[in-house]
């Protein structure tokens, strides 16, 4: 059978790029990516999809796995205590200096974790969790196959520099922006990273500690959220940064932005690219309302069958758009059927692309049945006529 394909274009301004932007951001991270949270499309990258180290921002992940386990296990936790093990206690600053055999609530290490970063936290929350780091590590990864990112790979549940048979503790700017928006989608990690400062005590002696965030980014922008710094020798400065704004939800990923002394060199690159984000793009409605004429339809009892797009009326498809974004509308469907037909049955989809990119598919679907025109039926219609 024919297939139309009908081109509409919406947006085409002149000297469209390939790049996803039409200026380069004077940036100093060798890594760097905008994403819309609200989608995970990219608004912005320089060398975005680079596998690179991302230091403590891996305790996103961490974070993130001990909600999970939380929300699993809630009478256990409030139960069971986490034990510091000799090895959770041997690592290096940043710690919280915490001692073989002490106990902690869980719940108040997700804030030395997340606001000033502890790696000694890190590594006690995944024994806990999982029972050894290499088990955590392997549950991280695990997480991250499942959220579609295949470049990451972690062997440390704090970020610090490890390799394991030739491949590295490692991630990619868009990568770990998809994680860093599954994790804004939840509540409670989302009220940890925006707290300023935590008191809490050890369990069995009473020692206390009180944390603070660290965050330069909450009050250098309106809206902002957080969500997590980090730096090691291979990494360099590395930050994840979120912010909401004028109905706009970013996400930004800086790595490698900077060793000492340049350590405010990553606010400067959040910023810019935050603004970027701000400034450039706005919510366009792409839908577009198109009359889909009947399909004729052969040796039917009827000459033609109606057609529709499966969507819900009044229904929007919302998003980011750039004066430079290209969208597209491309509509594929059988230009004629052949009886019997049946109702609700897909002949074809109407595409949405955004600078060549498939963003969204409704699939384009018979409204009626249209039953096979027989010897018997043309004999009952005469019956019916005459009789």
């Amino acid at each position: 059978m024919a297939v139309v394909l009908v081109f509409v274009l919406l947006f085409m301004p002149s000297g469209i790029q390939k790049r996803l932007h039409a200026e380069e951001l004077p940036l100093h991270a060798r890594s760097a990516l905008l994403m819309d949270a609200s989608n995970g499309r990219v608004l912005y990258e320089e060398n975005g999809y680079a596998v690179m180290p991302m230091a403590s921002t891996t305790k996103i992940m961490t974070c993130m796995l001990a909600l999970e386990y939380i929300e699993e296990n809630k009478e256990k936790v409030q139960q069971i205590p986490v034990t510091v093990s000799a090895y959770a206690a041997r690592m290096p600053k940043v710690h919280l200096g915490m001692k073989q055999q002490e106990q902690y609530q869980l719940q108040d290490l997700l804030y030395s974790l997340m606001l000033e970063s502890h790696n000694d936290t890190a590594v006690a929350i995944a024994e806990y969790v999982d029972g050894s780091v290499e088990a955590f590590a392997a549950h991280m990864n695990s997480r991250a196959q499942q959220l579609g990112c295949k470049q990451t790979f972690f062997l440390t549940p704090n970020g610090l520099d490890a390799e394991e048979n030739g491949r590295a503790h490692a991630t990619t700017a868009y990568e770990l922006a998809k994680i860093a928006a599954w994790a804004l989608d939840n509540e409670t990690f989302r009220e940890i990273i925006v707290t300023r400062e935590y008191s809490f005590q050890e369990q069995s002696t009473g020692r206390s500690f009180h944390v603070v965030n660290k965050d330069r980014f909450l009050d250098l922008m309106e809206g902002a959220i957080g969500i997590k710094t980090g730096f090691t020798g291979k990494a360099g400065y590395c930050f994840v940064g979120a912010l909401e704004r004028d109905g706009k939800k970013l996400i930004s990923v800086v790595l490698a932005c900077g060793w000492p002394p340049n350590k405010t060199w990553k606010w400067e690159d959040t910023g810019k690219l935050m603004e970027y984000g701000l400034t450039k793009y706005t919510m366009r409605d792409i839908l577009v309302d198109y009359r889909y004429d009947p399909v004729p339809v052969t040796d039917g009892i009827a000459e033609s069958a109606a057609i529709y797009v499966d969507r819900d009326t009044g229904e929007e498809l919302t998003l980011l758009l750039s004066d430079t974004d290209e969208v597209e509308v491309r509509r594929s469907f059988q230009k004629k059927l052949a009886a019997p037909v049946k109702a609700q049955c897909v002949i074809g989809y109407e595409k949405y692309f955004i600078n060549g990119e498939l963003y969204q598919s409704y699939a384009i679907r018979t409204a009626e049945a249209v039953e096979l025109r027989t010897y018997f039926y043309c004999l009952r219609q005469i019956f019916m006529l005459y009789f």
